[in-house]
């Protein structure tokens, strides 16, 4: 973002009665360039995202099973210190 004094401060002497210097220095004044952003959506990309996401199972059922079994068998072990670290790392 760009401040410009200049513009500014000869907009005050202009509203100065009788100031017709300034008025001639505020009319010289262009603007210059200003930052711009263009914001541009591939409706094809997107489209075929949404499409992907919705397509994909809403349980993974081999992930399900694989976990299932770990427990049912006692070979899933669970490390508290991380499972803390996790939730300490979703609130801060």
């Amino acid at each position: 973002m760009r401040i410009d004094l200049l513009n500014s401060a000869a907009s005050q002497i202009s509203s100065e009665p009788g100031s017709q210097a300034a008025e001639a220095q505020n009319a010289s004044v262009t603007p210059r360039d200003e930052d711009r952003a263009t914001l541009v959506s591939d409706a094809g990309s997107v489209s075929s995202l949404v499409s992907a996401a919705m397509s994909s199972p809403e349980i993974r059922e081999d992930k399900v099973a694989a976990l299932q079994q770990a427990i049912s068998s006692g070979k899933y072990e669970l490390d508290p210190a991380k499972i803390a670290a996790s939730m300490i790392d979703e609130h801060a």
